[in-house]
């Protein structure tokens, strides 16, 4: 016989303003659960686990716990007031019996000491010192509120192992599929109000999920069909007493009320980034670049060559550089000392990780405006800010809501709604999918696969990187940076799985050997052919430019084909030809730059 659940939700419901956030939904928490709930931002995941915890009072329908059963909860934005150190909040969570040590070795482990004072805390240490709390006592029901948020790679993969080798039950909130793929059992679905449960692993859940609305979708035609029949019937069923049949009124009624009342699934974001005209093929080159932070070097002798239409992941532990060697590729920072060069004709978007950019009193659409009038600027064309903020999820009523007051997924859309504003054919992204919902992750990956343009992201979403990248940056520690081909798990697979990761710090360049008697010493400039296609390279390159743009402009002409085919291709293989020109004397121009400061240094 099963054993019965240690927690039990049946019928809540819950209103948020004038919005009803759940409508009956359910929740059943056996021991040993392992369950995913899963859900739009803004469809009230974290307001069902808040009542599940019991910090929320519902406003309709029964939460039940067994008596005896411990419950500790993680939530999104924990509060740390009232203790003096980290180590006393963390020991507030554990009971009589429960082992001291195991809340010091989870701190330690998580980064902290346990000697902070909360109040000087950033966000992401109070959620790991919460996230120490949780696990301490080792309880019979955790519930995770985005446990990865904040956590670099190797902590996430820490985290899963950790909580994997828990005994007691699991319910979990997180946008990592790769991490709720490991840990469940069984999907929770929150959506439009009520939960639908399948048991089986989130591995299953979005197949299962399109199924479903598939037949929702079939079951609404149905209906249409069948509303349209009766109406039919009204208007010329008609009796050999031309009496209507009463039953039938009654029936007619009950279906149109159904089709009014349906609540339809929440629209998608509409989501497409404005290109700029093409960059060169070389977007950026670097080459032996190195810096450091006082005696600390966090990027050392690295170089790299990306092209035009690369996607490039950037990953590595906490302070490891991510962000340094981000902004040294970009031209933001100056490396202490090797090269960095940008191609030509870069026009770059970037999305900050730290939210920095947004000013929390501003509202939604002076955000997306810039304070200029109601028009935004999408790809140099207008678009009224409301249409806009729609293509993100976001409704009209929320145009003049405060930043402030949005949720954290909500911050994310509106951070990229204005990144992909702007016109680029480089986009730079600094943790695009922190508190995104996994719809939206979708589509982000659909529009940077689509993106003819050139991608730089740096990412603890393994499944993300894995969708998404050509190729990854990965740190090996000590300023050391390799570059692999492939994804998160390419790189993996490439480094050795199961094995400690190989030696790749760079060997210390070799002293050139002496010239040999009779032998010509290496040269210590430029040749004269060298130095000649150097000075002249720039304007044979902004030539071509202007070819290219002229070619372009003509057949801009969508009626060039049909009024002179010959003319057509003419002009489209001249384009190419240019176009690789350019290219040529890019890299040219590029190599022999180098070489140049090369040899002057």
């Amino acid at each position: 016989m099963a054993a019965p659940p240690l927690l039990t939700l049946d019928a809540v419901r819950f209103t948020l303003g004038n919005t009803p956030l759940l409508q009956g939904a359910a929740l059943v928490v056996s021991p040993g659960e392992r369950l995913a709930l899963v859900g739009r931002n803004g469809s009230g995941k974290s307001t069902l686990l808040r009542i599940a915890a019991g910090e929320l009072e519902p406003e309709g329908g029964v939460r039940f716990l067994q008596p005896g059963t411990t419950l500790r909860y993680l939530p999104q934005e924990p509060d740390l007031s009232g203790h003096a150190t980290v180590l006393d909040y963390a020991l507030s969570g554990l009971g009589p019996a429960d082992d001291p040590y195991r809340a010091r070795a989870l701190l330690e482990r998580l980064g902290l000491t346990g000697a902070e004072d909360p109040s000087r805390l950033s966000g992401g240490e109070a959620r790991r010192a919460a996230l120490a709390r949780a696990l301490a006592p080792e309880p019979d029901i955790l519930l995770l509120d985005e446990p990865t948020n904040h956590l670099d790679l190797p902590a996430i993969e820490w985290l899963e192992e950790e909580i994997a080798s828990l005994r007691g039950a699991l319910v979990l909130i997180s946008h990592d599929r790769r991490f709720l793929t490991r840990l469940s059992r069984a999907t929770l679905w929150l959506d439009r109000g009520i939960t639908r449960r399948l048991d089986r692993g989130f591995g299953e859940f979005e197949a299962w999920r399109a199924e479903t609305l598939e037949q929702e979708e079939r079951d609404a035609h149905k209906l249409g069909r069948q509303i349209a029949r009766e109406e039919h019937w009204m208007r010329y069923g008609v009796t050999a007493r031309r009496k209507r049949n009463v039953r039938r009124v009654a029936e007619l009624a009950a279906l149109r009320e159904a089709k009014r009342t349906r609540v339809k699934p929440v629209g998608q974001v509409r989501m497409e980034a404005a290109e700029a005209a093409p960059s060169g093929a070389l977007v950026m080159a670097a080459e032996e670049v190195t810096k450091a932070w006082g005696e600390r070097v966090v990027v050392r002798n690295f170089s790299t060559r990306i092209l035009k239409g690369d996607r490039v992941g950037v990953v590595g532990p906490n302070g490891a550089g991510k962000t340094t060697l981000l902004n040294m590729l970009t031209g933001k920072l100056a490396p202490d000392s090797g090269q960095v060069k940008l191609g030509a004709n870069i026009a770059m978007a970037s999305l900050d990780q730290m939210r920095a950019a947004l000013d929390p009193n501003a509202t939604l659409a002076d955000t997306l405006t810039e304070g200029r009038g109601d028009q935004v600027w999408v790809a140099g064309q207008p678009r009224h800010v409301v249409g806009y903020m729609q293509d993100f999820l976001f409704v009209p009523q929320q145009a003049r809501t405060p930043v402030g007051k949005l949720s954290g997924g909500e911050r994310g859309r509106l951070l990229l709604a204005r990144a992909l504003a702007a016109p680029s054919n480089l986009l730079v992204l600094d943790e695009p999918t922190n508190d995104l919902d996994l719809e939206t992750l979708d589509l982000l990956e659909e529009m940077l696969g689509d993106y003819g343009g050139t991608v730089l992201v740096v990412s603890h979403d393994r499944d993300f990187l894995d969708r998404v990248c050509t190729s990854l940056i990965m740190s090996e520690g000590e300023g050391n940076w390799q570059e692999y081909a492939g994804g998160y798990t390419d790189m993996l697979a490439q480094r050795g799985a199961g094995v400690a990761a190989r030696e790749v710090a760079r060997a210390p360049r070799a002293t050139p050997a002496a010239p040999k008697p009779g032998t010509a010493a290496p040269a210590k400039k430029l040749s004269f052919k060298e130095q000649h296609a150097l000075n002249t390279l720039p304007a044979t390159m902004e030539k071509l430019g202007a070819e290219i743009a002229v070619l372009r402009n003509w057949l801009a002409d969508p009626d060039l084909y049909s009024r002179d085919p010959k003319g057509f291709a003419a002009r489209t293989a001249a384009l190419a030809e240019r176009e690789a020109a350019l290219a040529a004397a890019e890299e040219e121009w590029l190599r022999l730059e180098m070489l140049r400061e090369e040899l002057e240094g």
